[in-house]
């Protein structure tokens, strides 16, 4: 079985790419990190996975990411979600699994409150909700946010490649999708994956990710010495481990 690839054209917004695996359902919809795209590790073995079981799965970058149109500096986590349920609603039926890597967590819970008829369970890898407040703006020095209110965007360092432009637009619009003040109604299994020795997005968070989802049917699986990627070879079987009995 080979993927589909193609770019979903949108009227007045950048053009996504995509690859998608026609299969039997449930449709397992990857949803990338902060800066990554369809093209990495996880999302590639999963595209591996679900063709050898005939499973339909969608694969796409947001804007500004990867293959697609616009520009990375001017996305947000509302532009992201939003690209996620046009890819979603467009490209993809009946039922779906939802596997979201670190922001690519919190854009699986974003699409899941959106679309709660058509996800059926979620699969977040180290999945980094609210991490624009959370994890940048209660970081950031006095003199960092000054600058940032200032000029519009500050520079950090980023241990994966060049260093990353973080924006006003990205923390004040992430304000606007926070998902950990409460409760979160999402009522479908969840399994959560998370290293130990993650030094991006710390393993505590996806504990209180496990606290406040109403699901009963939500389980946290720690891996001693896994970091924020999680993509060795043990990493990347644990993760075809988990999501194959959510596949039915």
């Amino acid at each position: 079985m080979s993927e589909e690839s193609g770019i979903l054209e949108r009227a007045g917004r950048p053009g996504l790419a995509y690859r998608r695996l026609a299969g039997r359902g449930p449709t397992v919809v990857f949803l990338a990190g902060f800066g990554s795209d369809m093209s990495g590790e996880k999302a590639s073995d999963l595209a591996r996975f679900c063709a050898e079981r005939g499973q339909a799965m969608l694969r796409f970058d947001y804007r500004g990411h990867g293959s697609s149109g616009g520009r990375f500096e001017e996305g947000t986590i509302g532009l992201w979600r939003e690209d996620a349920l046009d890819a979603i609603d467009a490209l993809t039926d009946g039922p779906l699994v939802v596997v979201g890597s670190s922001m690519g967590g919190w854009i699986a819970l974003l699409a899941a409150l959106a679309r709660p008829t058509r996800v059926a369970a979620l699969v977040g890898i180290a999945p980094a909700p609210d991490f624009t407040e959370l994890l940048i703006w209660s970081a950031l020095p006095f003199e960092a946010r000054e600058r940032l209110l200032a000029e519009g965007q500050i520079s950090l360092p980023n241990p994966y490649g060049p260093p990353q432009i973080i924006t006003r637009a990205l923390i004040e619009d992430g304000r606007a999708h926070l998902v950990l003040g409460g409760a979160i109604p999402i009522g479908v299994p969840v399994r959560l994956l998370h290293g130990r020795e993650d030094r991006d997005v710390p393993w505590e968070l996806s504990l209180r990710l496990l606290e406040q989802l109403e699901s009963a049917d939500v389980s946290l699986t720690l891996v001693k010495d896994g970091d924020h990627r999680l993509s060795r070879p043990a990493d990347l079987a644990l993760l075809r481990r988990t999501l194959a009995p959510l596949l039915g």
